[in-house]
């Protein structure tokens, strides 16, 4: 007998997960991998370690579960960037939005981080899987606006690495960022100020 469809999580388990994630979410991004602990989690969430070890197999299980879900989400303004668009505007556009993430998603940035930094343990494969083509679709398509004289001649791929590193920085090095800006209450619009003049001198024709 073929076994039937896999029982829907009762709207309690989908809660719990959430909790357990966010929970964990706040652990991972302010430990590490190494120095989170199911205890740690366990205190963050409210619920007892057996609990969480019902929902999850273990530590390993909820930061994979936490990257599979990041990645998702950061990929997704490469994605958007359109060929049949402006290549400044697209360029631009993407820069805003990876700064607005770092507004929105300052936790899973320094996840992200933390793991590349301990050398990708648990992403690799991702990398390999998801970003990696990505990747190479958009440098081919920056470099084809490049040989059409319609940006400024820059190597596509520093150009994606250094977009990653002025907006991401704010939510990586936040703590260093606020020390640093005291007393300014509009940092991250006046990061995407500069950035945008910086990034629109460099490739503009």
């Amino acid at each position: 007998m073929a076994p039937g469809p896999a029982k829907k999580p009762s709207r309690i388990q989908q809660r719990n997960r959430r909790r357990i994630l966010d929970a964990a979410l706040d652990v991972f991004s302010g430990h590490g991998y190494r120095g989170a602990t199911l205890d740690q989690i366990s205190e963050e969430s409210g619920l007892s370690k057996p609990n969480i070890l019902y929902y999850f197999d273990g530590k390993k299980d909820i930061h994979v579960t936490l990257l599979n879900q990041l990645m998702a989400t950061w990929l997704d303004p490469l994605r958007e960037m359109n060929p049949d668009g402006d290549p400044l505007d697209e360029l631009l556009a993407y820069v805003h939005r990876k700064l607005e993430m770092s507004r929105a998603y300052p936790r899973e940035s320094r996840l992200f981080a933390n793991e590349i930094l301990q050398g990708a343990p648990r992403m690799g494969p991702h990398l390999l899987s998801g970003l990696k083509p990505l990747f190479d679709e958009k440098t081919a398509l920056i470099q084809r606006w490049i040989d059409a004289g319609r940006l400024a001649p820059v190597d596509p791929r520093h150009l994606i690495f250094s977009i990653w590193a002025t907006t991401q920085h704010y939510a990586d090095f936040d703590a260093q960022v606020r020390v640093l800006m005291t007393g300014d209450k509009a940092i991250l619009q006046g990061a995407d100020a500069y950035l945008d003049t910086m990034f629109r001198k460099l490739l503009t024709p």
